[in-house]
């Protein structure tokens, strides 16, 4: 018969045990620290905070510790999204709590692949084995996509060619008398700005940027329609995109407006002015590609997109 004193040994010995099995996958063994986490803080809190958020699919950008714009808004956007007091940023208890209770933080595994330097994405679902590349079907799907963009803007550029050779083929036309030069009407306000615009923007250019913006961003914040007129300028800067107002705008599938129609509506004069801010350089996206609404998106794709900031209803993502 053993003895009471070996029996409480055996006891303290398994429970030790247990407690050195669970630890890997423990939700206290790498909880947050006290401190609250604001936008401008750095270390471990951060890394802890930006995975939990990646988790449960709210970041998306890298996981590097520093609490930038981005992590701002995946905190702002789970806080609204479960209701917490806390919805200006702050990451107190209730935040941290809550996080805690409804994610899993694998620390080893997050700091190792911060070593290595690799860009991942630390999702529930997906196997940890698949996390550090996308996968061969993404990769082809982006290149498909690409390919198509390809083609899309050949064709644009094959009919300006035509049209440049017809108008170099035409006679010159007869110049203007004076007096005929005297009657024509003085040029609009944007058109006067458009000639000095960066990238020579014509009025038409203009014009149909203002329809965007209004068609998609009235009764937005100012700041909102500004960074709206920005994402497409952003587009045409980009290779991945046509290099005109009208082939980004009219991309299929690219803007809402143009779906249902409300890029013929007439512009305001606020949606003109945005468009002018924008084009003299002002980016409030902060060089964003994408932009959506969050209470109405429902594709899985540009959920994924690396988020920097949200504006008003629209979330602006790289």
């Amino acid at each position: 018969m053993k003895s009471k004193g070996s029996f409480c040994l055996n006891v303290i010995f398994c429970t030790m045990m247990a407690v050195s099995l669970s630890l890997p996958f423990s939700q206290k063994s790498s909880a947050f620290t006290e401190q609250v986490i604001q936008r401008g803080a750095t270390g471990d809190d951060v890394i802890e905070l930006q995975a939990r958020l990646q988790y449960n699919g709210y970041y998306n950008g890298k996981i590097d510790g520093v609490y930038g714009w981005a992590t701002y808004w995946a905190v702002r956007n789970f806080q609204d999204r479960f209701g917490l007091k806390e919805t200006d940023g702050l990451v107190g208890p209730k935040t941290k709590q809550h996080l805690v209770n409804t994610t899993k933080y694998y620390s080893a595994y997050v700091h190792e692949q911060i070593r290595k330097g690799n860009k991942f994405t630390h999702y529930g679902s997906i196997p940890l084995k698949y996390q550090t590349k996308p996968s061969k079907e993404v990769q082809q799907q982006a290149r498909k996509r690409a390919e198509a963009r390809q083609r899309q803007q050949a064709a644009p550029k094959q009919y300006a060619a035509q049209k440049q050779q017809q108008k170099q083929a035409a006679p010159a036309p007869k110049q203007a008398a004076p007096k005929q030069q005297k009657k024509q009407a003085a040029p609009k306000k944007y058109d006067a700005a458009a000639a000095n615009m960066p990238g020579g923007f014509s009025s038409n250019d203009i014009n149909l940027l203002a329809k965007a913006v209004y068609g998609e961003a009235r009764g937005e914040p100012y700041d909102g329609q500004v960074a709206v007129a920005a994402v497409i300028l952003n587009r045409i800067n980009s290779p991945i995109f046509p290099d005109s107002v009208a082939g980004v705008i009219f991309e299929p599938l690219a803007f809402t407006s143009v779906a249902d129609g409300q890029i013929y509506m007439t512009p305001d004069k606020t949606a003109k002015k945005a468009v002018l801010d924008a084009i003299n350089g002002w980016d409030p996206s902060e060089n964003a590609l994408y932009y959506f609404n969050p209470d109405t998106a429902t594709s899985p794709w540009i959920w994924g997109r690396p988020q920097i900031k949200r504006i008003g209803k629209h979330i602006f993502c790289e």
